[in-house]
C-alpha cells in the first residue's frame, strides 16, 4: 500500500468525511495544477486514503502529491519546508518529502501550496514494524542525524513551530489548567512534580534541528523498517526535546530503552521531553474523556509512564 500523508497535530478525518476547510477539494486542486503546473494536466487527483486536519493532501497521478494548507496559521510551513527540506534530506538517513513545486494562491485559493514526491509506505503501526526495537534504534538516528545538521539561517523555534523546540513554559498556564480540570482522572501531585521539573530544566545549549512532532502517522515503514519521515510543520531550530516525546506515546520496554540509549541526550533534555509528553497527554485526555474513552484511557496510560519514569 502506499504512504499516507497526515499533519502535525494527528487530527486525522477520513477523506471522505465533509471538508470545508478553505473549499479544498479535488476539483480546486485540478484546477490549480492546470493553471500553474501545466506539464502535469491532466494527472488524476485524488484524495489520501486518510488526510490531516493542518493541511490537506491529494495524490496527483502515482508518483506525486499536492499539499495545501486549511487555514491562515498553517501557510508560513509551505515556504519553510520548501527552503529546507531539500537542504535537510542529503544529511538525513530515510527519506523525507521531495518538494518538486511551490504554489501561489490562485484559482480562489488563499494559501501558498506544494506538489512532493509520494513517498512509499504505511504509517508506523506497531503490526507493520517486524523488530521495535531496531525500529526505535532507526528513529534515535533520526533524530541525532537531524540534529547534526548545519542550523545557519534555520527557523528559530516559536510561533512558526507552534513553540515546539522552545520552553515548554510557554504552555504553563494551559498545563496547570488542565492538571486542576483533571484532578479525580489521573494523579495530579506527581503530574506537577513533572511539569515543574520540566520548567525548571532550561535548555542551555547551542540550538539545533527538531522534526516537532515525531508520531505514528509521520513515521512511514517499508519491508517492516522506517523508511521515511513527512511533515516538518512545526521542525525548527532550537531544543530538541520535543523530539523524545515517541519515548513514551509509541515505545515501551525495550523498545523504549533501545531509543534512549541510541539518542543520548542529557538528564534535563529528558525533562522536558516529560514535560512536552504531559501537557499533550492531558490535552488529550480532556478532549475524550466524554467523547472517546479509549482514547482518553491511552492518553492517561502515556501520563502514567511518564510520571513512572520520572520517579525513577
Amino acid at each position: 500500500m502506499a504512504a499516507t500523508l497526515v499533519t502535525v497535530e494527528n487530527h486525522r478525518m477520513s477523506s471522505a468525511s465533509p471538508d470545508g476547510r478553505a473549499g479544498i477539494d479535488a476539483a480546486l486542486v485540478t484546477r490549480l495544477i492546470d493553471a500553474q503546473f501545466p506539464h502535469w494536466s491532466g494527472l488524476p487527483v485524488t484524495p489520501v486514503e486518510v488526510d490531516g486536519w493542518d493541511n490537506r493532501t491529494y495524490r496527483l497521478g502515482e508518483e506525486l502529491t499536492v499539499r495545501l494548507p486549511t487555514a491562515p496559521g498553517y501557510a508560513p510551513a509551505v515556504a519553510k519546508e520548501n527552503e529546507w527540506l531539500p537542504r535537510l534530506a542529503p544529511e538525513l538517513p530515510v527519506d523525507i518529502p521531495p518538494i518538486l513545486g511551490m504554489g501561489v494562491p490562485g484559482e480562489g485559493y488563499p494559501f501558498p501550496w506544494s506538489v512532493r514526491g509520494w513517498l512509499p509506505g504505511e504509517t508506523a503501526d506497531r503490526g507493520r514494524i517486524d523488530d521495535l526495537p531496531q525500529f526505535a534504534v532507526s528513529v534515535a538516528e533520526f533524530v541525532r542525524a537531524l540534529q547534526r545538521c548545519d542550523t545557519t539561517g534555520g527557523p528559530a523555534a516559536g510561533e512558526q513551530s507552534c513553540y515546539r523546540g522552545a520552553s515548554p513554559a510557554h504552555y504553563d498556564e494551559e498545563t496547570r489548567r488542565l492538571l486542576a480540570a483533571l484532578a479525580g482522572h489521573i494523579d495530579v501531585t506527581r503530574a506537577v512534580a513533572v511539569w515543574k521539573a520540566a520548567l525548571a530544566a532550561e535548555w542551555r545549549k547551542e540550538p539545533v534541528w527538531f522534526h516537532g512532532d515525531l508520531a505514528v502517522g509521520n513515521l512511514l515503514v517499508a519491508d517492516g523498517k522506517l523508511s521515511a519521515v513527512i511533515d516538518f510543520g512545526t521542525s525548527g531550530v532550537g531544543d530538541p526535546a520535543c523530539d523524545l516525546v515517541i519515548a513514551w506515546t509509541m515505545l515501551s520496554g525495550v523498545g523504549r530503552q533501545a531509543f534512549r540509549e541510541t539518542v543520548g541526550q542529557d538528564d534535563g533534555s529528558w525533562a522536558r521531553a516529560r514535560g512536552w509528553a504531559l501537557w499533550k497527554a492531558l490535552l488529550r485526555v480532556q478532549q475524550y474523556l466524554d467523547t472517546n474513552p479509549a482514547l482518553a484511557a491511552a492518553n492517561q496510560h502515556v501520563i502514567a509512564e511518564v510520571l513512572d519514569d520520572h520517579d525513577r
